[in-house]
């Protein structure tokens, strides 16, 4: 079992990366932002370590239920308008990622969920300097 102490350093780092991309889709005037992905990120991470550690559940089925479940959020968020086209599929796929990075700290992968959040940071920064350029 976990200490408390290292629970509470799971969920923290959980609210500060879900809140990093948060700021970013906000910063893009998206709907699901700073709030969103800091709820979605903490979720995952407090649904891992209970399932985990308290109940003894097998991870994988967890990790499979959260990603099953965010997918219909992210569903949520993608708008189909006629002939503009389809809108929100970034923002699925941030609060997916962001769900994913929720398990991976749920489980104390530090290193993997903050390069993950470092790596979605930089394609969606990157991505929308470029469209300023052209």
């Amino acid at each position: 079992m976990l200490d408390l102490t290292e629970q509470l350093v799971r969920l923290v780092l959980a609210v500060v990366l879900g809140g990093l991309i948060g700021i970013e889709r906000e910063k893009s005037h998206k709907p699901a932002g700073l709030r969103t992905h800091i709820l979605v990120c903490l979720g995952a991470a407090l649904a891992t370590i209970i399932s985990t550690y308290y109940y003894q559940m097998d991870p994988a089925r967890i990790a499979a239920a959260i990603m099953t479940g965010i997918g219909f959020v992210g569903a949520g968020a993608i708008i189909a308008s006629g002939r503009k086209g389809v809108h929100g599929v970034t923002t699925a796929a941030t609060i997916w990622i962001t769900a994913a990075m929720g398990i991976a700290i749920g489980t104390g992968a530090y290193a993997l969920s903050i390069f993950s959040a470092v790596l979605v940071l930089a394609v969606l920064i990157a991505v929308r300097l470029r469209r300023k350029k052209d």
